[in-house]
């Protein structure tokens, strides 16, 4: 369960950040906490660039916090490169590095026209014989897991079907409408869209993990997008993932350039 949440968890503080800045900026910084339920176990810091030829790029420490540092020294560098293609953020690059006590991974990978040219993951994981490989049709019209939820302002936001690959797992997350509420930070005061999570597994993973089963079968994870008006997109200030050990949370702490 660990290894699956923790990823899934660097994925979603990522996305957090990745609100491209309006016209006349160039830097724009985003911080999180994520908490287990009333206790902050992380935090994290990010910094998206935007050059003048629409090149982007999207970068973030994360470690862990409280109580966690008690237990185990958690600490993750990710980042992405791309280009601003319309109202879309296109990948050519993601990246991730992420350490846990002495055992550390690397997983990168290279997009062209949103579909995988290669993955590289340092030091390879050994596959189980009941591993479900991803197939070449899950490589095709895939997301990165950081500039993946991140929408133009005009988009129905709870109305998507993201497919997302993040070097290991091809995974599906289904949206859909589940009203809105009022959300307050640094940068950011009114009403947020909260979109219910459906959590559709495809390829990448042992199959009968029950860590994977479970998140699958929850119907109690959300995302909550706040809408960025300088820049007009749809961005998360919020996510709440179930797990067996009770809800994790990342909420924004700062939504709005530096």
């Amino acid at each position: 369960m660990l290894h699956l949440r923790r990823r899934i968890l660097i994925s979603a503080i990522a996305a957090l950040a990745a609100v491209p800045a309006s016209a006349g900026e160039i830097v724009h910084r985003t911080e999180y906490k994520v908490s287990l339920g009333i206790l902050t176990i992380a935090r994290a810091a990010f910094l998206t660039k935007i050059e003048d030829d629409k090149s982007y790029r999207v970068s973030g420490d994360i470690s862990s916090a409280g109580l966690a540092d008690l237990v185990t020294d958690i600490s993750a560098k990710t980042s992405v490169d791309g280009t601003l293609s319309g109202d879309r953020l296109q990948a050519s690059r993601y990246y991730l590095y992420y350490k846990s006590g002495k055992r550390a991974r690397t997983y990168e990978v290279h997009y062209s026209n949103g579909n995988i040219t290669s993955t590289t993951v340092k030091p390879p994981r050994r596959q189980p014989k009941n591993w479900i490989n991803v197939s070449p049709s899950d490589m095709h019209s895939v997301l990165d897991p950081i500039s993946g939820l991140i929408f133009p302002g005009d988009t129905n936001v709870c109305a998507q079907k993201l497919p997302i690959y993040d070097g290991e797992m091809r995974m599906d997350l289904v949206l859909s409408p589940k009203g809105s509420e009022d959300f307050s930070t640094d940068g950011f005061n009114g009403k947020a869209t909260v979109c219910n999570v459906r959590f559709v597994p495809r390829s990448g993973y042992k199959k009968g993990r029950t860590d994977i089963e479970y998140l699958r079968k929850s119907n109690r994870m959300e995302i909550w997008f706040a809408k960025a008006d300088a820049a007009n997109v749809y961005a998360p200030v919020y996510v709440r993932i179930p797990t067996q050990y009770g809800p994790v949370t990342i909420t924004a702490v700062k939504y709005g350039a530096s």
